[in-house]
């Protein structure tokens, strides 16, 4: 089994701590083995910012750190769902952040097109964790790690005083 993720969005969304999130459940809470690779712009808020992992149940065949054709991706903008699409796979399962995607390409993919950012504000009251509403929700459809391995990582690598807001950010999706 090998299983590649690609997750994009603009600096200042939490791409790169939603990756480290589940590359590290992964690696903590299952039998694969994962490589994962950032990109990010310079720039503070609003560059580029993508995370790839490649999972196997194998070490040989997590052999390449960069997502060539993905089985699961993330885009919570508009603008890395038109770089980036090219990279995902017929069949893939895709997830969008309607909050910012607004042209939903027409591709053989299984599509989830949901507001995360909408949902972070009203329902969380914060924008800021928008990434974990995302998380929670590729988590509960895909079930690639279990929902309290990701919980177990955001207490060891979030701020304390964000790890509750976080985790209710998470749970948006997982506990329904």
């Amino acid at each position: 089994m090998r299983l590649e993720i690609l997750i994009a969005g603009r600096g200042g969304q939490g791409i790169l701590l939603l990756g480290h999130i589940l590359g590290r459940a992964i690696a903590k809470h299952t039998n694969l083995h994962i490589l994962g690779s950032e990109i990010y712009a310079a720039e503070t808020r609003g560059g580029d910012s993508r995370v790839d992992l490649v999972v196997a149940d194998r070490e040989e065949d997590a052999d390449f750190i960069k997502v060539m054709r993905a089985d699961i991706a993330l885009f919570m903008h508009q603008l890395q769902l038109d770089a980036y699409r090219d990279l995902v796979r017929d069949g893939a399962v895709v997830f969008l952040d309607k909050s910012n995607v607004s042209s939903v390409p027409q591709r053989n993919w299984r599509i989830y097109l949901e507001p995360y950012t909408d949902i972070a504000e009203k329902e969380i009251g914060t924008s800021r964790v928008a990434n974990l509403v995302a998380l929670g929700h590729i988590v509960k459809v895909t079930s690639i790690v279990p929902p309290g391995a990701i919980e177990d990582v955001i207490k060891e690598v979030v701020s304390k005083e964000w790890v509750d807001i976080n985790i209710k950010a998470f749970r948006y999706f997982t506990q329904r």
